[in-house]
């Protein structure tokens, strides 16, 4: 490696960037040979911070800059590569070898880069890179992940009105990046702030793409080699709790939602509402929403028992319903059960069709007494006297009268 760093240091920084790809793809494609599965070590991840992400190897020198057309330029010449390599092995090598975090001085750089790539992506359909970047999340520890949703969100659903237009075309494309991309997004909008509530927009683009195909949340999944124990600080399998977790608290954290302020100071115009502090658009998607979660749990039964992970596996875990509980307490706290009751009402049926659709299909493992002990946690309600949530099943489950 030290041979191509000195051949590197005598190029400009586009060229030496596209160099050291080259140079990394006969590299890897001759150890993919001899293991499939190849140890990417120390000396190609140098070369790619000090040539691609312009980290300098001597200590106290300084960073180089690659002004705005260099970047894009860069961003392109890293688009080209992943779309002209045919093997996939190879491709995702190189990607992880770019892009998987090092916990140094370089990561800033990395995913500012990665963020600007898969938007690129996005905007000119690069299925290649999607792919790559689908893979990605599923290795990288989630606080990462979140960081690539963010900038994806910012791109596509705030700072241009109707660039969501963009990243919808993006379902039929690389299905496969979609599940990822809301796993990400679930973890990241999770409803605990005002500024944790999803934009509209998303919200709308994601409950269609459910709604159209609700496999789509069961990818990763069904596509997956997968262990009874999962890793933990990393994507779950499926979206699927991140989405109970929207449907349930939706109703009290729309509620809780400040008013918007104009720069005058003065409040803005009221919208229609339906479900208290909910607009009638954003209700009637979280009950799409909430339908779709219970016939993707509907169809869990028959995936497990195909993997043979029926009762071994939960997709999703007990440990995690115990803060969604707390936070509802939370919530209807804070809004004064008085004033909140219709809204209180609502996300304790939301919460007891997932558990109850849940533990059927064998999604939710648990006992019934644990069952008991965490809703007997929850805000008073008309069947706690009984230890289970109230629970209207009759009709919701076949797509009638969902709340």
């Amino acid at each position: 490696m030290s041979d191509i760093r000195h051949s590197l240091l005598r190029r400009d920084a586009l060229s030496a960037a596209k160099e050291v790809l080259y140079h990394l793809d006969i590299y890897f494609s001759s150890q993919l040979q001899s293991a499939p599965l190849p140890i990417v070590d120390k000396g190609p991840v140098e070369l790619l911070e000090e040539f691609v992400f312009q980290v300098p190897k001597e200590r106290g020198a300084q960073p180089k800059r690659l002004n705005s057309l260099q970047e894009l330029q860069l961003l392109e010449i890293m688009c080209n590569y992943f779309q002209e390599q045919t093997k996939d092995s190879v491709r995702q090598i190189i990607f992880s070898s770019l892009f998987s975090p090092q916990g140094n001085k370089a990561d800033d750089s990395r995913m500012s880069l990665l963020g600007k790539l898969v938007s690129m992506a996005v905007a000119v359909c690069r299925i290649p890179v999607l792919e790559c970047a689908a893979s990605w999340l599923q290795r990288t520890p989630v606080v990462y992940c979140v960081r690539l949703a963010r900038a994806l969100v910012d791109d596509y659903c705030c700072l241009v009105p109707g660039s969501v237009q963009t990243l919808k075309q993006i379902f039929s494309a690389s299905p496969r990046f979609c599940c990822q991309f809301i796993t990400s997004v679930t973890a990241l909008y999770d409803l605990a702030s005002d500024d944790l509530i999803p934009p509209l927009d998303l919200l709308e683009m994601i409950v269609n793409w459910i709604f159209e195909d609700p496999r789509l949340i069961l990818i990763t999944f069904l596509n997956t080699p997968i262990a009874a124990n999962l890793p933990i600080g990393f994507l779950e399998l499926t979206p699927l709790t991140g989405l109970i977790r929207w449907c349930v608290k939706a109703p009290l954290a729309y509620k809780r939602k400040k008013k918007p302020s104009l720069s005058n100071g003065h409040v803005a115009p009221k919208v229609t509402k339906d479900s208290g502090g909910m607009d009638r658009d954003s209700h009637l998607l979280y009950s799409k929403l909430h339908l779709s979660v219970l016939q993707v749990l509907m169809m869990l039964q028959v995936h497990l028992t195909e993997k043979n992970l029926y009762g071994r596996l939960g997709l999703i875990l007990f440990d995690h319903m115990v803060p969604l509980v707390e936070e509802i307490n939370r919530l209807a706290d804070e809004l004064n059960p008085l004033n909140a009751s219709q809204e209180i009402e609502l996300s304790l049926d939301r919460l007891a069709q997932a558990l109850q659709v849940a533990m059927a299909s064998g999604a939710l493992l648990c006992t019934r007494d644990d069952l008991r002990t965490l809703c007997s946690r929850l805000p008073h309600n008309n069947a706690k006297s009984r230890g289970l949530p109230r629970c209207r099943m009759s009709g919701e489950l076949v797509g009638t009268s969902v709340s």
